[in-house]
């Protein structure tokens, strides 16, 4: 009895710190929780975690995992159970996804009081209209590597249709320059396909409107012929320099500058229309994001040069008075980094 009480006690004594410190940990979460929601935040902005309790195991994984923490608190553990806490906090790293020992977590836009129209595509990326696909931000994915991924395996899909470099046109038109239209544009070239790719701005797609020198978050990936990519963490213009490489070696030509205006049904497949010309396809792959044309408000004065719709550099700001419209992610992010600036009234 001597020898079982010797280790009971510190068992027991263990044991007790540990569910205290659970229950403490899980105190705090609530209190989180409550503060983002009497503060009117608790919808997250971007992609998010949508967590089935019914798997989750409480092991704290995701909160472990989540690049934001231990600053910001977004997951939490409440009940035994993982919980979006700070949801305005939220990016959309997705580090907690691949956490998860038991694929509790999918990566979801929107909720139920906050829809958000996604297209709707099958396994292989193509949309309800034949031979139109979507692959990227637009489609849900808005993580780098999964953005990639999905324009490769789209264009692997896209090159086993049938009369695929055969006879003569283009067999793809691929809309867009950011993460997937790149992957999706070596993946063709790679594939033997006939194809354009074009960009109604510049190389980065989204990534390129950051303010400058913000941290991009992302996990390695591999671009067709280019090799992998392994950094974790890497600026905005380090990434966009990587990607400048990436083209300058493999030739690729991108037709920035061209906006497209229509993508319509012709007796051959799809032709897309763009400020440039027309481009009948076998097939076309939508990988613009979900950015596009800022949406403006239809007030005067609204083009004017001093009103812009992103912020590359704060300290061009110094000193003046900044009025930000939005409340979104973006404009959160806006409204901070102008506020930092010395002079600034935002």
């Amino acid at each position: 009895m001597g020898v079982v009480s010797l280790y009971a006690v510190p068992a027991a004594v263990i044991w007790g710190l540990y569910v205290g410190l659970r229950v403490r940990a899980a105190r705090r979460d609530e209190a989180v929780r409550r503060e983002f929601e009497e503060a009117g935040l608790s919808e997250p902005p971007t992609l998010h975690p949508k967590i089935d309790h019914a798997k989750c195991l409480g092991c704290g994984s995701c909160v472990a995992a989540c690049p934001e923490h231990p600053g910001h608190r977004v997951l939490g553990i409440i009940g035994g159970k993982s919980h979006l806490v700070g949801p305005a906090d939220c990016i959309g790293h997705g580090a907690c996804a691949r956490a998860c020992p038991v694929g509790a977590i999918t990566l979801v836009f929107g909720t139920e009081r906050r829809g958000v129209d996604l297209p709707v595509v099958g396994p292989d990326f193509q949309t309800n209209v034949p031979g139109l696909f979507v692959a990227g931000e637009l489609g849900g994915m808005g993580l780098i590597r999964n953005a990639v991924e999905q324009g490769k395996r789209a264009v692997e899909n896209i090159a086993a249709l049938p009369g695929m470099r055969a006879g003569e046109g283009l067999d793809l038109v691929i809309v867009g320059a950011g993460p997937a239209g790149l992957a999706a544009s070596l993946a063709a070239r790679a594939k033997g396909l006939r194809f354009v790719t074009v960009e109604q701005e510049s190389l980065g797609g989204t990534i390129a409107h950051y303010p400058r020198g913000k941290l991009v978050m992302t996990s390695p990936f591999s671009l067709p012929g280019a090799g992998r990519f392994t950094r974790r963490e890497v600026s905005k213009e380090e990434l966009l320099e990587f990607w400048e490489q990436v083209v300058r070696r493999s030739g690729l030509s991108i037709r920035f500058g061209e906006t497209v205006t229509d993508v319509r049904r012709v007796a051959e497949g799809l032709e897309v229309v763009t400020s440039e010309g027309t481009y009948p396809s076998r097939a076309v792959l939508l990988a613009i994001g979900r950015r596009g044309t800022p949406r403006k408000l239809g007030v005067p004065g609204e083009d004017l040069p001093k009103v812009v719709y992103r912020l590359v550099d704060p300290e061009q700001y110094r000193g003046q008075r900044v009025l930000v419209v939005g409340g979104g992610d973006s404009a959160l992010e806006a409204a901070a980094g102008l506020a930092g600036v010395d002079g600034t009234e935002v």
